[in-house]
């Protein structure tokens, strides 16, 4: 735990106390703060409430007596209407703020050279949280990963000069953080998310842009406009930005040519890491994802044969195109994360012959979307409540069954694939491109059936990193 001693002897009110809340009510309390939280859950009261946390609610709280509010970033503080709590903290003039800001301040207080890479973006923020912390880690690196990803960000080891943090943040913890201040913040790209959350594009952007206006060293994926335009911006106020591509090259920063990961100096190039036969980093997405560590990496001080050595080892995470095992030439992934088009779309990108399991409870769009990759799909297998649409939308395009459970459809596919003798590597990849709630709890709980259900098959091997 990180004791958050800046605020001791003062009082903080504090709203939300689902796992990330209780953490942080507890560091409080551990660093001198008279807390009052509440929420609007009973059980999540009452939960508090029996480990110690002072409750009340905050209606009736005198709040010129507190010296902060510390709100969840499951919260609304603006749209679609501030939360109520919000409305009481405004009104009295109290500064709202989460958890990521009582980290950055205690960093501030306690070491403030302890190196901290803070990474955000629309898609791809866990895998590189992930992959950086792995990286340091391999490279012997005291290391700390948490915040959106893992443990909660007051969970982790106090700071200390030599002691590296790795932090995933997301657009509502960046919006609690004003003083957020990371040694090197990445920043991967920006698509429309959250809006409901956020009201427009614009503010969304502007929230992300916090992160890596605050940093140290910005590192900018480019390849949207919204982030080509916000690294221009950045570099004219004095920002020190590198600029990362996984599409084109560049004159300056790092980008992605195949499987070679470029470092580009006043139009000079050099290969600086390479992605080839490493299963866990596939996919241009997943040539970004790499760019980013190594960027992030180099800053604070590792050397490349560190970084190359940490791509090589690295597991990936699970349910985000998990390799699960291989059987002959048939290989099975765990894509279960993928719960629309958009996710689906890196997988399907990645193998040139797949045999697919998708459905689950529809998004909107269906699978219309991905069109462009079904000529890489040798056979679909359609489950849950989405596979009637499915499959008026595959058509006469793509082969299909409709499997129903997943069970049947990795049955099925892995004996079709088995047989495939097309002379190369085959894939059963589920990547639902739906939600899993029609038949799954999560897509963790979908995830973990397709890795059993592969791992029953007669003849699959697992693979290292299968959980």
């Amino acid at each position: 735990m990180i004791p958050a001693t800046s605020f001791a002897g003062k009082r903080v009110s504090l709203f939300g106390l689902g796992g990330s809340g209780i953490a942080t009510a507890r560091a409080l309390i551990e660093g001198g703060a008279e807390v009052l939280a509440w929420d609007d859950n009973p059980g999540s009261v009452a939960n508090a409430a029996a480990v110690g946390i002072a409750t009340g609610d905050l209606r009736g709280a005198d709040w010129a007596k507190f010296s902060a509010f510390v709100l969840s970033p499951g919260v609304p503080l603006t749209h679609p209407k501030p939360h109520w709590t919000v409305e009481l903290a405004r009104a009295s003039g109290v500064e709202i703020i989460g958890d990521i800001e009582l980290f950055c301040r205690q960093r501030t207080l306690l070491a403030p050279a302890a190196p901290f890479i803070a990474i955000t973006g629309t898609n791809g923020k866990s895998t590189t949280t992930a992959l950086t912390a792995h990286i340091l880690k391999s490279a012997g690196r005291d290391t700390q990963m948490g915040g959106n990803i893992g443990r909660p960000v007051m969970t982790l080891d106090p700071p200390e000069p030599g002691r590296h943090y790795v932090v995933e943040c997301s657009s509502y913890q960046i919006d609690l953080a004003p003083s957020i201040n990371p040694t090197a913040g990445v920043l991967l790209n920006l698509t429309p998310d959250h809006l409901d959350r956020h009201g427009t594009m614009q503010h969304y952007a502007a929230i992300k842009e916090r992160l890596a206006a605050g940093s140290e060293t910005a590192i900018v994926g480019v390849d949207d406009s919204w982030c080509a335009q916000l690294a221009d911006r950045l570099e004219r106020t004095g920002r020190h930005v590198i600029r990362i591509s996984k599409r084109v090259p560049l004159t300056d920063g790092y980008f992605a040519d195949g499987t070679n990961l470029m470092e580009a100096v006043h139009g000079r190039y050099s290969r600086v890491a390479f992605l080839e036969g490493i299963g866990s980093l596939r996919g241009q997405h997943n040539a970004q994802n790499a760019l980013a560590a190594i960027a992030a990496s180099l800053k604070v001080g590792l050397e490349l044969g560190e970084i190359q050595s940490g791509l090589e080892s690295f597991p990936g995470l699970a349910h985000r195109m998990e390799q699960v095992g291989r059987k002959g030439h048939v290989l099975f992934i765990n894509d279960s994360k993928a719960t629309n088009a958009d996710a689906a779309a890196p997988a399907l990108s990645s193998f040139p012959r797949i045999y697919w399991i998708a459905g689950g409870l529809p998004k909107e769009g269906g699978i219309e979307p991905l069109r462009g990759l079904f000529p890489r799909v040798a056979k679909a297998y359609l489950i849950g409540e989405a596979a009637p649409a499915f499959s008026a939308t595959l058509g006469e395009a793509v082969p299909y069954e409709i499997s129903g459970t997943l069970a049947a459809a990795v049955e099925h596919a892995a004996s079709d694939a088995a047989k495939d003798d097309d002379n190369g590597e085959v894939v059963v990849l589920l990547s639902p491109a739906c939600a899993s709630f029609d038949q799954f709890k999560n897509f963790e709980v979908r995830g973990d059936a397709f890795r059993q259900a592969a791992s029953t098959i007669d003849g699959v091997k697992l693979i290292g990193g299968a959980r």
